[in-house]
């Protein structure tokens, strides 16, 4: 499977040891159950859930999710954003990451985003812009570096 040897190599070859994660899709819940998986090999990597919601929370609901993850905080320059809140949280992972990985398909708008754009892709498009490695994992495991506006 592409996407898990996508994070393998991240573990091995670029020495990741910390992964964020939002929430709310699949993709999410698939890239939380690989690296699960993995730590099993590697045992220092952390998972970490940055919440897009709840600012403050109860020790049943923060022990609840460090069943999953090593650690989960709330971004405080997301407070009052609102609808905006995923979106804002998503751009927060994206500026303290290294690697970006997606899986962005340009020629499919679910249904819901027809008049404007997904989360996935505003979050892809701020990736792309920011000097981090995006991986794409529809391209079948090709790294792109992307510098702003720069298309390399």
């Amino acid at each position: 499977m592409v996407l898990y040897k996508t994070i393998k190599d991240l573990i091995v070859n670029k020495k990741v040891c910390n992964f964020l994660f939002g929430s709310r899709s699949e993709f999410d819940s698939l890239c939380l159950e690989i690296v699960s998986d993995l730590k099993r090999e590697y045992p220092y990597i952390n998972r970490i859930y940055v919440r897009a919601e709840f600012p403050y929370i109860d020790n049943d609901y923060r022990n609840y999710l460090l069943k999953s993850y090593e650690d989960t905080y709330y971004p405080e320059n997301i407070k009052n954003s609102g609808k905006a809140a995923y979106i804002e949280r998503n751009f927060e992972m994206i500026r303290r990451s290294n690697y970006c990985i997606f899986y962005y398909d340009e020629t499919y708008t679910p249904q819901i985003c027809q008049n404007s754009k997904s989360g996935t892709k505003i979050s892809y498009d701020y990736a792309l812009k920011s000097t981090k490695n995006v991986i794409n994992t529809k391209y079948r495991n090709k790294y792109r570096k992307i510098f702003d506006n720069h298309n390399i």
